[in-house]
């Protein structure tokens, strides 16, 4: 069970909402946490915004109990969003870990093709933009997050889209590559057999997540199943 205390973060990808996450929230409130899921204009502002006016509150909160450990589990474009605000802010004292799933580390080459697309860029705005591979894209852009941060990555590795997944190499979520899923320092690596946009909703996953967040690291007797 999780301390009483403990508060969980939960941050939805590009062009979801918090419904997205429900079955994961469900899930961590039953292992005992608070859980705070967290609404963003994912497709209508740059990452920079995003990220502060997502996390901002969350930290700056200063009737959240000084014992309290703020833990975040992201997906997708949620990944990104709390490396840019470490990145601007640092590590805040109540941190406590990080989970990303699916999350485009170093981009997505489904990015790179279609951003050109005028369609694409009126869909997903600034931040959709932004996810490319290239250097000055924010996910190489961004670094490594500061050290002594805990960060889990699962990565899905089971694709709905054929045409997408052959603009990726090797294997991927349909979204994003495994290989581009990690991140330097993270504490611990895990791919399971879904798909990008279900990834966060899956048994298995909701149970590493719990893993990760309680022990630091992801379970290793894991049996996926759809």
């Amino acid at each position: 069970a999780a301390p009483a205390a403990d508060t969980v973060v939960l941050l939805h990808g590009l062009g979801r909402g918090p419904a997205s996450m429900w079955p994961l929230a469900r899930s961590l409130e039953r292992e005992g946490y608070h859980v705070v899921n967290v609404r963003y204009p994912s497709q209508r502002a740059d990452i920079a915004t995003l990220a502060e006016g997502a996390l901002g509150p969350v930290f700056g909160d200063a009737r959240a109990p000084s014992s309290a450990r703020i833990h975040i589990v992201t997906h997708s474009l949620g990944g990104i969003l709390v490396r840019r605000y470490l990145k601007d802010h640092g590590a805040p004292a109540s941190l406590g870990r990080v989970v990303m799933l699916a999350p485009p580390n170093s981009g997505s080459e489904i990015v790179d093709t279609l951003a050109d697309w005028r369609v694409y860029a009126w869909i997903n705005g600034p931040a959709g933009l932004d996810l490319g591979t290239a250097p000055h894209h924010a996910p190489a852009a961004l670094g490594a997050p500061p050290t002594g941060v805990e960060i889990g990555v699962i990565a899905g590795e089971y694709s709905w889209n054929p045409f997408f997944s052959a603009l990726i190499p090797g294997p991927d979520d349909g979204k994003v590559a495994v290989a581009r899923t990690h991140l330097a320092g993270e504490a611990d690596h895990l791919t399971l057999p879904y798909s990008h946009t279900w990834l966060m909703n899956r048994r298995e996953t909701r149970r590493q997540v719990a893993a990760f967040l309680r022990e630091g690291h992801f379970a290793r007797s894991a049996a996926p199943g759809f």
